[in-house]
């Protein structure tokens, strides 16, 4: 009781503090509003905690807590001596991959045979939906170029593993979610740099390969790496299995090398030595971490899930600081019809996916509810290491900062909502034991 109490007194704490942020602003005290905005934060995050219903913002809240804290001081989020923070964004994105590539098996990428309606119904959504409303938003309010193409970027990138949690919650087809998930990735080397190329390259120069290839290093080989982890220390998996999977990632490395090759100016001695470093890094090393994890955890795929989520979800609010403020003037300027554009962006998501696949694929409500979530919520991590890789972090990189924070608040309510709402098939059974009454 006293605990529940605590949390009551905390949200009041909190609420008081938004207050006297306002009288301060109104005041013309605001240098006082930075330390009592970020103490609003801090203590509603952990207020919300001690309430079932909110409990599930409380990460968001702490993702608010660190834009504000950069918003206010950005110089602490830039760089360290000559060190700079923007270069923890794309490793901390490759880890964040690992663990979405340790979660995962090839049974994930067979779901298509399994429902191939929902996923070749998904993969078009995905991919069509969110890039055209993008570059309609982008043109609609007129933003500077690089702002602009930071919305068309969100838009042209496939979903994240958030999907899959907010699936998991709507009470949605799980497993569609996954293959979404996975299938989406697996093509956004093809098409993330086609759509940038095809709607964004009015706005700034996209280099398609590079993108390519840049989305090869930061997404797909972590998520290699992932697998080869997965099949050494927690799938069961034949011998003849591992060695085929295995050929398999060593092809997909090549193949990335050879293109780098032919669309770059580089040797053959470079082109040999970078497949080396490929395999040291995503084959060799996973598979030397499969021993680590055996002896350090004694193989509790409980514990490693738990690590794992926490890394990413701090790796995420890292990348996202970092990003604010570096684009923190640029944010200022735009920043409220930038939020607009964002929300819009996630809003149409959601309710284009689901009308498409309820009402003119005529699918399942479950089906419907994972492609609604599927085409609104994008891998903003992976927007945010392009913009990097572009040189743009500070203004193509904005979107992604905003929208990740955001999807995760709209997706969370959606799917909470959802939850309390019977699914089609829960339905035909309430109406089926009512008759047999």
């Amino acid at each position: 009781m006293k605990k529940n109490k605590l949390y009551y007194y905390l949200l009041i704490l909190a609420l008081l503090c938004f207050v006297l942020v306002a009288i301060l602003y109104a005041s013309g005290k605001k240098e006082f509003t930075g330390p009592t905005l970020i103490a609003g934060f801090v203590t509603l995050a952990v207020a919300v905690r001690g309430f079932p219903t909110w409990k599930g913002f409380s990460y968001s809240l702490w993702i608010f807590t660190a834009v504000t804290v950069s918003m206010f001081y950005p110089q602490y989020f830039l760089s360290a001596g000559n060190f700079e923070f923007k270069l923890l964004i794309v490793p901390l994105l490759q880890i964040i991959m690992f663990g979405m590539g340790s979660q995962m098996s090839l049974s994930d990428f067979a779901g298509v045979i399994k429902m191939p309606k929902g996923v070749i119904a998904g993969i078009i959504c995905q991919f069509t939906i969110m890039p055209i409303v993008g570059i309609t938003l982008a043109t609609m309010f007129n933003f500077p170029p690089e702002i602009a193409a930071g919305i068309v970027l969100v838009g042209s990138s496939p979903s994240g593993l958030a999907s899959n949690v907010m699936s998991f919650i709507a009470k949605a087809n799980l497993a569609l979610s996954v293959t979404l998930t996975a299938f989406a990735t697996l093509l956004s080397p093809l098409l993330t740099p086609f759509l940038m190329k095809t709607l964004a390259g009015q706005f700034i120069e996209v280099n398609f390969w590079s993108m390519m290839l840049d989305i090869f290093d930061m997404v797909i080989l972590p998520i290699i790496a992932g697998l080869i982890f997965n099949i050494f220390s927690i799938t069961k998996i034949s011998l003849k299995g591992k060695v085929i999977q295995l050929f398999s990632y060593f092809f997909i490395i090549v193949l990335k090398n050879f293109i780098a090759f032919q669309t770059s100016d580089i040797s053959v001695s470079i082109f040999l030595k970078g497949i080396g470093i490929d395999i040291f890094w995503f084959m060799l090393l996973p598979y030397l971490g499969t021993f680590v994890f055996q002896y350090f955890a004694k193989g509790n795929k409980e514990w490693l899930n738990k690590a794992l989520a926490f890394i990413s979800m701090l790796g995420i609010g890292v990348i996202i600081t970092i990003i604010t403020a570096a684009g923190r003037d640029s944010l200022l300027e735009v920043g409220l019809l930038l939020i607009l554009a964002c929300f819009m962006h996630n809003m149409f998501g959601y309710g284009l996916g689901y009308s498409i696949a309820r009402f003119v694929l005529r699918m399942n409500e479950q089906d419907c509810r994972t492609i609604a979530l599927e085409v609104g919520m994008q891998n903003g991590g992976l927007a945010s290491g392009l913009a990097l890789q572009m040189g743009k972090v500070a203004t193509v990189g904005l979107a992604p900062a905003v929208f990740g924070p955001m999807m995760n608040i709209t997706g969370s309510s959606l799917a909470t909502w959802w939850r309390n709402k019977p699914t089609g098939d829960e339905t035909d059974k309430i109406k089926n034991e009512f008759k047999t009454e």
